[in-house]
């Protein structure tokens, strides 16, 4: 059964956002994924969480992060709890940080997919047990970890590889961008003018690049983006919450879509991926996503696998 539950360095710890964590931490969780993923896929059960209980709060609707988290957990031997925005009585009376003190009575650890990073912030400063961040508006660190979880099984490696995300500089990007920087892998962004990374996580992802010789930058260019690009990534045009934008984001993104065309200028071994879910024909064709080059699948697959680690090593 996976022994690595017992490292005691990253017990108790939030994970709210990728630069948290250091080069080290990261390798700890993607070893202990790809470990559970192989004991998985053999039929070891690995109930490492026995008797422990995950509370889920959902601000955002999801299936991804929703059927991972809690197939995981019982997957651990633990028990997941669902909390929708109607089950509880946060931010309608009732602060996060009483909420966060409630909780932590009750839970061993607590998911939470919202808007705001403040309120990811803020119920981890309450609460006693791990929390940990299951996507907001500026950052989506478990998708980050589970993608380079899936770069590493198709590649062998993440230092010096070339990442080309093409698309809006949204909380995906920037989580890419932190989780690059830290592994060594040189990432590209292209986008359209107005349409960038935030500039202090930019610049923050920067500063840790130059100590691992990773090479990041954003440019209105995809051609020039893929060129070369080992891995292509995109994301939806207009996320959770921007629905009002979309058709106007349709005209000012339309030349970002990955497509044939596209994927010609990246390398020949090029992997495709997308957090899903897709906007067919918008951001990326039926040709790209059901390719011979799309990993987009198995992408989401390890999001249980790396879900599972991140409880495993925090819980």
């Amino acid at each position: 059964m996976a022994h690595f539950y017992r490292d005691a360095r990253l017990k108790g710890r939030d994970f709210l956002t990728i630069s948290d964590f250091t080069r080290e931490e990261i390798r700890l969780f993607l070893d202990a994924a790809h470990e559970l993923k192989r004991e998985l896929k053999a039929g070891i059960p690995h109930p490492v969480l026995k008797g422990k209980t995950l509370g889920m709060i959902f601000h955002k609707p999801s299936t991804r992060t929703r059927v991972s988290f809690e197939v995981g957990m019982y997957q651990l031997g633990g028990y997941p709890l669902f909390l929708s925005a109607q089950d509880l009585q946060l931010r309608r009376g009732e602060t996060i940080g009483d909420t966060a003190r409630t909780l932590s009575r009750y839970l061993d650890g607590i998911m939470i997919r919202t808007f705001a990073q403040e309120d990811v912030e803020e119920l981890a400063h309450y609460a006693t047990v791990p929390v940990i961040n299951g996507l907001t508006d500026l950052v989506h660190p478990t998708q980050a970890l589970a993608d380079i979880m899936t770069v590493e099984e198709h590649k062998g490696r993440l230092a010096g590889l070339k990442l080309a995300f093409i698309g809006d500089g949204n909380n995906v990007a920037h989580s890419l961008l932190q989780v690059c920087a830290k592994v060594g892998m040189n990432m590209v962004i292209a986008c359209p003018p107005g349409y960038e990374p935030d500039s202090q996580i930019f610049r923050e992802a920067q500063a840790e690049a130059a100590e691992t010789g990773a090479r990041l930058e954003v440019t209105e260019d995809p051609v020039a983006a893929v060129e070369g690009a080992d891995v292509v990534y995109t994301d939806v045009w207009a996320s959770m919450g921007q629905e009002a934008e979309s058709e106007e984001r349709r005209k000012i993104f339309s030349r970002y879509q990955v497509n044939s065309e596209l994927l010609r200028c990246a390398a020949p071994d090029v992997i495709v991926m997308h957090c899903l879910p897709a906007h067919r024909g918008e951001e990326i064709t039926d040709e790209v996503i059901d390719g011979p080059h799309s990993v987009v699948f198995e992408e989401a697959e390890n999001r249980l696998h790396m879900h599972k680690a991140i409880m495993a090593l925090l819980i």
